[in-house]
């Protein structure tokens, strides 16, 4: 059995082995095994990577309009206005690619079976 993509099958938020069953059974719930070849999927912790490289990739992209909006000749009510709607923008941003990058590091995590650290202990 060829083994799929594991950032193709995560961008697709599908299994990294077969590539056709879901990862999750609901919004960022991760299924027990793969509903199409049964791969164990308990075993992958994906902790708090997924939340880290969305949250540093959408700061990067709206962090210019957060300095850029105050220093607006806009009326103050706009401000207000354009301020709420990029806190929107950045929530909506989030939550969708949230559910991607938790794929895509959890099928890279057992595609390549890495494992909490472990260091060797030097007698003597």
């Amino acid at each position: 059995m060829k083994t799929a993509s594991p950032i193709l099958s995560g961008l697709r938020q599908r299994c990294g082995a077969c590539g056709e069953g879901r990862l999750f059974s609901a919004y960022l719930k991760l299924n027990e095994a793969c509903p199409h070849c049964g791969r164990d999927m308990r075993a992958a912790d994906t902790a708090d990577g997924p939340a880290f490289f969305v949250g540093f990739g959408v700061l990067i992209i709206t962090a210019p309009f957060l300095f850029l909006i105050p220093m607006s000749p806009l009326p103050p009510a706009l401000k207000v206005g354009a301020i709420i709607a990029l806190g929107g923008v950045i929530t909506g941003l989030s939550m969708w690619l949230l559910p991607v990058a938790k794929g895509i590091l959890l099928n890279l995590q057992m595609h390549h079976k890495a494992g909490q650290a472990e260091f060797e202990r030097k007698d003597g």
